[in-house]
């Protein structure tokens, strides 16, 4: 499983540990990933998705997954995500 936030595309990021003596080794910052199940309410069904807290955050401001997805870039979705932003907008215009 890759360390990559399926919702914002947030992945590891890399730079040095800097001691003291300004000595520096490489090092790598993780995004901080948590397993959620979000529920669109379009849908009326829940998705497990491996997503950063910051876009956690961004999505509860914005107003739920089918909020989000509807204003979020196709290029820094998951191929899961990208689905589930297809299943959204047909349903929105079939209803």
């Amino acid at each position: 499983m890759s360390r990559v936030c399926e919702l914002t595309g947030k992945g590891p990021m890399s730079g040095n540990n800097v001691s003291h003596a300004n000595n520096k080794t490489k090092r790598r910052f993780l995004p901080n990933l948590n397993d959620v199940t979000l529920i669109s309410d379009t849908l009326s069904r829940s998705f497990k998705l491996r997503v950063s807290a910051s876009a956690l955050r961004t999505v509860d401001h914005r107003g739920g997954l089918d909020a989000f997805l509807a204003k979020a870039k196709d290029a820094e979705l998951s191929a899961k995500a990208l689905k589930i932003k297809k299943d959204i907008v047909k349903a929105q215009a079939a209803a």
